[in-house]
């Protein structure tokens, strides 16, 4: 009596657990597609990037540049000239974003990538 209750506890245990398992595959199923066409999309970008010497003097002006606008004292600085700086470091960086190309990671998918490594391993 005791071993066939065993059994089925065992038994049961094990469903549970492919339940889980089947539950977790077709939750991820519907990212497979978004991954492999954004695979695909990433090659695609980085074969037209190449980074020219005129493009690295470009970008090292740039950074030069913001690092001097962190540097000045904004507290002494009427609103239309507060303005002007935003704009200019709006511009700065969407240009060195542009020249520098890269890929980014949202912070969503580094955690989804860390969640799904600890379930798996």
């Amino acid at each position: 009596m005791l071993y066939e209750e065993q059994f089925v506890l065992n038994k049961v245990k094990k469903m549970k657990t492919l339940k889980i398992w089947i539950m977790t595959a077709t939750l991820l199923l519907p990212f497979v597609p978004t991954e492999l066409s954004a695979g695909s999309e990433i090659s695609s970008n980085l074969e037209g990037k190449t980074e020219t010497p005129e493009s690295a003097a470009r970008a090292k002006i740039l950074i030069n540049r913001l690092e001097e606008i962190k540097t000045l004292d904004r507290s002494k600085m009427t609103a239309a000239e507060k303005k002007q700086l935003r704009k200019e470091i709006k511009s700065s960086k969407k240009e060195l974003h542009e020249l520098g190309g890269g890929i980014y990671i949202s912070v969503g998918a580094i955690i989804l990538i860390l969640v799904l490594l600890i379930i798996f391993f």
